[in-house]
Parts: C-alpha cells; sequence; structure tokens
C-alpha cells in the first residue's frame, strides 16, 4: 500500500516574520493616529523592536507604507490570482472582481485611502506611492492580461487600458464612494456582492468579448 506523500509545510524565515510583524504594527498606527504623526520611533516601541532593527528591514516611513499597499495589491491582482495564471476572461475578472469588493466590505481600502486623503499635503509623495503601489498597479495588471487575452483571441480589446479602466470603475466606484462617507450602514451580503460582480462581467463581456 502507498502511503500519500506528506504535505510540504513552507517554514516562514525568522526575519520574515519579524518584517512581517512590523509591517502589521506601521498599518495599525497609521491608520489610528495618520501617516505624518507616525514616526519610526513610535513604530518600533509598539512592536517591542530597535530603531536599528526597523530600519534594517524598511529603509523609511515611505518605503514601508508603499510594502503595504503593494502587499494590498498583490492578494487583489497578483501572481497566484486568475489574473496573474491568465485564466479565462470570465474566471479571472469575476475572482478580481470578488477580490476589490471584499476588501471594500472590509473598510481596508477605504481607511487607507482616508490616510492618504488626510496626510498627502504634509507627505506629498504619499499619494504618488499609494496610487503606484495599490489602484495603479492593480490597473497595470489588468491591462497587461487584457492585453494578453486579446492576442490569445479570448477578447477584443483595442485598448487595454481604457478597458481595464472601465471594468473597475464598473465593480468599485460606487461602492468605493459609499465607503469613503461611511455610507450605506449595512454590509453588502454576499449574494448581493456576486450578484453585482457577475454583472459587471457580463455587462464587460458583452461588449469586449469575441
Amino acid at each position: 500500500m502507498t502511503r500519500p506523500k506528506a504535505k510540504t509545510v513552507r517554514r516562514v524565515p525568522r526575519g520574515e516574520k519579524r518584517r512581517t510583524e512590523l509591517a502589521e504594527v506601521a498599518e495599525r498606527l497609521f491608520l489610528k493616529h495618520g501617516f505624518a504623526e507616525t514616526t519610526m520611533q513610535m513604530i518600533a516601541s509598539e512592536a517591542e523592536a530597535s530603531k536599528e532593527t526597523l530600519y534594517r528591514h524598511f529603509s523609511s516611513k515611505e518605503a514601508l507604507f508603499a510594502e503595504l499597499i503593494s502587499a494590498r495589491a498583490a492578494t487583489v491582482a497578483g501572481p497566484q490570482s486568475a489574473l496573474g495564471r491568465d485564466e479565462p476572461p470570465a474566471t479571472a475578472l469575476f475572482e478580481l472582481g470578488m477580490s476589490l469588493m471584499h476588501l471594500m466590505a472590509k473598510g481596508e481600502g477605504a481607511s487607507l485611502f482616508n490616510i492618504i486623503i488626510a496626510d498627502a499635503q504634509r507627505a506629498p509623495d504619499l499619494a504618488r506611492i499609494f496610487y503606484d503601489q495599490g489602484p495603479g498597479a492593480t490597473l497595470k495588471r489588468l491591462t497587461a492580461y487584457l492585453d494578453s487575452a486579446t492576442r490569445r483571441g479570448q477578447l477584443r480589446c483595442d485598448d487595454p487600458r481604457r478597458a481595464a479602466k472601465l471594468f473597475l470603475g464598473a465593480v468599485i466606484s460606487h461602492h468605493h464612494l459609499h465607503c469613503l462617507i461611511g455610507q450605506p450602514p449595512v454590509t453588502i451580503s454576499p449574494v448581493e456582492m456576486r450578484k453585482h460582480v457577475q454583472a459587471a462581467v457580463e455587462m464587460f463581456l458583452s461588449h469586449f468579448a469575441k
């Protein structure tokens, strides 16, 4: 009788684990105090680490913030997503839409966006970092996917970047606005979320599918 192979469990290196812990502490403090009012010393103290340890992992507060935003974007449209695996358009777009909606429903996207609004004047590079590592990165990945799907003959996107903007807007613009102003007070149900995303996918494909 052949025994099933034991599942390989990836051991997280100590340095990588500590880096993640520091980033989590920084995010809590950014959300609580804002970016401008949070210092590297505050982050180090809250994480029970020395400033030297913190700077060994992150060269600056801006670099730390950039990594937080990049990690968020990777969960939405990173290499492990259906988009990154070049799944069929209906599958890839639906997964992307649901990921974005879950981000909105949890309030994380709106909270980070509020940090930008509050601190952009005092930290002018913050808005650029947020866009480049977050929404801009997702737009870039979706644009590349739509271009690739068009070349494979699955879609008909003459301007993949414009098509990507249209899809992202159809999925999140209304809900993003409501999250930013704290409305609606009732959370979106999973059923409503799926219906909304599926409608956006079907509308997109009705125009751009081959």
